[in-house]
C-alpha cells in the first residue's frame, strides 16, 4: 500500500514549553481526498492541523509530504512546497478589496496569476461581483470564500481549512461544502477541522475523531457516520 500524499505520523507535541496536547496522533490525506478532523471541544483538532502545517514543535513523530520529510520546515517553507492554510479567524485583509486579497495570496508566485484569479471567480461567482469591494464589508460566508480563494492562489497541492463554516448559516455551510468538494475534484487534497461533524463526515473520504489529542476513531466518513458509538458519543445519537 502506498503512503498517503500528506501524513502527520504519530505526532506528539504542544505549544512552546507547555504540556503535550497531541499524543501519538496520526492524520493523513491522499491526493484529491477530503479528510476531516472532528471531536469534542478541546480535543486537539486545530492543534493537530497546526502541527501538520508546522506551527508547533513536535516532540515525537514526523510530517511527510509526497514522501518528503518536512518536519523541520517552517510554515512559510511548507507553503512553498504546496501547502495552503486557511485559519479560522483573521483570515482576510479587511481593508483591501476582494481582488487585492486574492493578489496577496499569490505573493510567492512569479508567473501570470490572471488565470488562477479567473478560476477562483468561477468557483465563487459572488467574489467576481464584489471584486472591488473591501473584504471587511462582506458577510461571514463571503469572507470565508475570499479566504479559501486566497489560499488557492498559491496553487496548493494540499488545502488545510480550520473550521471553515464557523459562524455561517446552514445554507452558506452547504454551499461552502459544495465548493470544497469541487476543489478536491481538481486533485487538491483537503484537510479540514470542522465543528459540524455530521455534515463534514458526509462529504469526507476519511474521518478522524480525536479525543484529548489522540486518535479515538479513524475510518471513512460514511463508516464513522454509521458507527453507533461515534453517533452516540460525538454526533448526538
Amino acid at each position: 500500500m502506498s503512503n498517503p500524499f500528506l501524513i502527520g505520523d504519530s505526532m506528539t507535541g504542544g505549544y512552546g514549553k507547555g504540556p503535550d496536547i497531541l499524543h501519538d496522533c496520526t492524520i493523513a490525506v491522499d491526493k484529491g481526498e477530503i479528510a476531516v478532523i472532528v471531536g469534542p471541544n478541546g480535543a486537539g483538532k486545530s492543534t493537530a492541523m497546526k502541527a501538520v502545517f508546522g506551527m508547533l514543535n513536535l516532540n515525537g513523530g514526523h510530517v511527510l509530504l509526497d514522501g518528503e520529510d518536512i518536519t523541520a520546515l517552517s510554515p512559510q517553507a511548507r507553503v512553498a512546497k504546496g501547502m495552503g492554510f486557511v485559519p479560522q479567524t483573521n483570515n482576510v485583509f479587511t481593508s483591501m478589496s476582494v481582488e487585492e486579497n486574492l493578489e496577496m495570496g499569490a505573493f510567492l508566485r512569479r508567473d501570470d496569476i490572471k488565470q488562477t484569479i479567473e478560476q477562483v471567480y468561477e468557483l465563487f461567482p459572488i467574489l467576481r461581483d464584489k471584486r472591488d469591494q473591501a473584504a471587511g464589508e462582506l458577510s461571514g460566508g463571503q469572507r470565508q470564500q475570499v479566504a479559501v480563494g486566497r489560499a488557492l492562489m498559491t496553487q496548493p497541492q494540499v488545502l488545510m481549512l480550520d473550521e471553515p463554516t464557523a459562524g455561517v448559516s446552514p445554507i452558506v455551510m452547504d454551499e461552502l461544502f459544495d465548493r470544497i468538494i469541487e476543489v478536491a475534484r481538481t486533485g487538491i487534497s483537503i484537510l479540514m477541522v470542522e465543528q459540524n461533524a455530521r455534515q463534514a463526515l458526509e462529504i469526507a473520504d476519511k474521518g478522524y475523531v480525536l479525543v484529548q489529542g489522540a486518535n479515538r476513531f479513524t475510518d471513512t466518513g460514511q463508516a464513522l457516520l454509521a458507527d453507533p458509538q461515534v453517533r452516540r458519543s460525538f454526533l448526538g445519537g
